[in-house]
């Protein structure tokens, strides 16, 4: 069952839905969790308390709103446009992430994130 939460980085509030995949539910089970922002293009990611492998569903263009964690550097990756390896206007990971949610609302007030925002994820009221 998909879970709603809360991600706040900085002065921003978002609502997402993380999905019931195996990344989603080990995701959820670890809430509430913080990290510091990291901005790479349209991106913001985040080292998370979680380490989980690659998933067979794991792949690097994403959409706009999309969540993704990354097992290389077990991270939250929240995407909203292009990224440097974008060959277009979509989202693109640097490697392959795990897809396990997206937001609930419009992502444009994520390019206020600036590297070093406090980042914290927890269970939508």
């Amino acid at each position: 069952m998909p879970v709603r939460v809360r991600i706040t980085c900085g002065a921003v509030s978002l609502e997402a839905e993380l999905d019931d995949s195996a990344t989603g539910r080990a995701l959820a089970a670890a809430l509430p969790f913080e990290g510091w922002a990291n901005r790479w293009g349209d991106e913001v990611y985040f080292e998370v308390p979680v380490e989980l492998p690659q998933a067979p569903e794991a792949r690097q263009l994403m959409e706009v709103g999309e969540l993704g964690y990354w097992p290389v550097g077990r991270a939250f990756c929240i995407f909203f446009g292009p990224t440097p390896v974008s060959t277009d206007e979509r989202p693109r990971a640097y490697s392959p992430v795990n897809p396990f949610g997206r937001l609930l609302e419009d992502p444009a007030p994520l390019r206020q994130v600036r590297d070093g925002d406090l980042v914290r994820v927890e269970a939508a009221d």
